[in-house]
């Protein structure tokens, strides 16, 4: 049977061959003769710490004795976190990378260690220390193959992630690997998947692959968007923990979607894909494509009045919303602005129930954009023109923040806006209480 050396016997050995007494090889190590005694003895386990003071006091490599460690202190002795813990993050500083593999390999048998393991996987990937985290994302991985757990597809992730890089016959295999473990992920987690899953595919030209991630990626991202409407929550609580807001995975799949249909050869698709990309990303608040939005819709100025108007809409949403200054832009479509005011007289249905909705939104936001600039004429104009508008389509939620907006500007408007306003609300009352009954009450 093979005898396994110790460190005991290694630092016992160096004292007799130096002649040094405890005191004195521990005054050289900086540490205490009633611990060099007891390590000595075989009285006292080490830390990794101790161990490294030991290793540079006999002037040996850093890293000399961690085989022997390995095998006296956490192959020869049930498993000890505290002990395993530093030691795991010193050989990732030394890149130790075997002796890293042999302690997952001693310990992972048991798998009330994965949560630790995996914890100290994730404080080594902030660190940068990728490699190292790669053993021990593997390490949990394989001891938890049949756990089916969020955790399990965290490791994949992470593995998929690290291993991704210039080979792509291994990006390829990486790829195919994870792709069944995005869906244990937490929804939140799947939009950044997703995203990280069609770049691969993209680069290695799977189009098929990239337009199936990109539009799995659009309707989760569309869902969670929706989801903290319904429940109030803060948009932020979610957007913290992906690497980007909502709207930018939205408009990136419409990127993804523009590059598929481009390579398959279909650019009229691929212009379409590439307008809802640029729509998004302004929306989300990205100025910088907004000149090439505005030459877009300046380069289809022959597409029918709607289409310019939901256009423009767009970008008075977003110049509101993140106070962008658009004063040429409305130069720019002067005229098709002042077209607007009509409200339109076509049968189909879509120009009757959506076009009218639109036309009282753009002038509630035209209205907003003036008023809060100082530009209270024009505002008012729009104002007055959004409620009646609202007012037509029986719109109240448009009505009501025309009116909240109008209250909170009302001591610049002039006196025949105050009159108009005030006018304009008691029809609205006098229809409201009529249709209801209640008229006669009030004659």
């Amino acid at each position: 049977m093979k005898h396994t050396p110790t460190i005991r016997a290694e630092l016992d050995r160096y004292l007799q061959q130096e002649g040094l007494s405890l005191a004195q090889f521990g005054q050289l190590a900086g540490m205490n003769r009633g611990i060099i005694s007891a390590i000595v003895t075989g009285n006292k386990s080490m830390s990794v710490n101790q161990l490294d003071l030991i290793t540079e006091a006999m002037d040996l490599p850093e890293g000399h004795f961690y085989d022997l460690f390995i095998e006296n202190y956490i192959i020869d002795h049930p498993p000890n976190m505290r002990r395993i813990e530093p030691f795991l993050f010193r050989c990732a500083e030394l890149d130790k990378l075997d002796a890293i593999r042999r302690v997952v390999g001693a310990i992972m048998d048991n798998l009330l260690y994965s949560p630790k393991l995996f914890e100290i996987a994730e404080e080594l990937l902030s660190q940068g220390r990728h490699e190292a985290a790669l053993l021990l994302y593997e390490g949990v991985a394989e001891a938890e193959r049949y756990q089916h757990s969020e955790r399990l597809a965290v490791c994949q992730y992470r593995i998929f992630t690290i291993q991704v890089g210039d080979d792509q016959s291994r990006n390829i295999r990486a790829a195919a690997v994870f792709e069944a473990f995005v869906e244990r992920l937490d929804e939140i987690d799947q939009l950044d998947a997703l995203k990280d899953l069609a770049n691969v595919y993209r680069s290695l030209r799977k189009w098929d692959k990239v337009d199936e991630m990109a539009r799995q990626m659009r309707a989760k991202a569309e869902i969670q968007y929706s989801l903290k409407h319904q429940e109030k929550r803060e948009l932020r609580d979610i957007e913290k923990r992906t690497r980007g807001p909502l709207f930018g995975y939205i408009a990136y799949a419409d990127l993804l979607c523009a590059s598929v249909c481009e390579a398959r050869g279909d650019y009229q698709q691929a212009l379409q894909y590439t307008y809802a990309y640029a729509v998004n990303k302004l929306l989300s608040g990205d100025v910088g494509v907004l000149p090439d939005y505005v030459e877009y819709i300046a380069a289809t100025s022959n597409a029918n009045e709607n289409e310019k108007l939901s256009k423009l809409l767009n970008i008075m949403i977003a110049a509101n919303r993140y106070q962008i200054n658009v004063d040429d832009v409305l130069s720019r479509f002067e005229m098709d602005i002042h077209s607007f005011a009509k409200l339109p007289t076509v049968a189909d249905m879509y120009t009757q129930q959506v076009i009218p909705d639109y036309f009282a939104w753009f002038g509630f936001e035209m209205a907003h954009y003036y008023l809060h600039r100082g530009k209270y004429t024009d505002g008012f104009k729009f104002l007055m023109n959004a409620m009646v508008k609202s007012h037509i389509i029986n719109n109240e939620t448009y009505f009501i923040n025309c009116i909240g907006l109008f209250m909170r500007f009302q001591d610049h408007a002039a006196p025949a806006i105050q009159t108009e306003f005030s006018n304009l609300i008691e029809k609205v009352w006098l229809s409201n209480v009529k249709e209801n009954n209640t008229v006669n009450h009030f004659e």
